[in-house]
């Protein structure tokens, strides 16, 4: 579980980020999953854009990805979601106590 100030500090790093995974008409599945898994042990930290054709909920969407992936929801802001998991080979990010 992330602390306020963990958050507040993947927010930062994520501000520059470009999302690389959307989410469409079909929300989510197994195979988006697993890449979002791949991604998150390559980079630590992505974002993930809910395309306006997409009638989920963006915060929901935020909560299954998050759950599936065992990653940590950072942030939901209007339709881009910001997800963290720390890389067990690639560790880059030095979350503050």
């Amino acid at each position: 579980m992330l602390t306020g100030k963990q958050k507040r500090h993947l927010r930062a790093l994520a501000h520059h980020l470009k999302p690389i995974f959307q989410v469409g008409k079909g929300s989510t599945n197994d195979h988006l999953i697993r890449h979002i898994e791949e991604a998150l042990e390559v980079r630590e930290l992505i974002k993930v854009s809910v395309l306006n054709n997409c009638m989920d909920d963006p915060r929901e969407i935020g909560a299954e990805l998050a759950e599936r992936s065992g990653a940590e929801l950072a942030q939901v802001i209007g339709k881009t979601i910001v997800l963290y998991k720390e890389s067990r080979d690639n560790k880059q990010i030095k979350l503050p106590r």
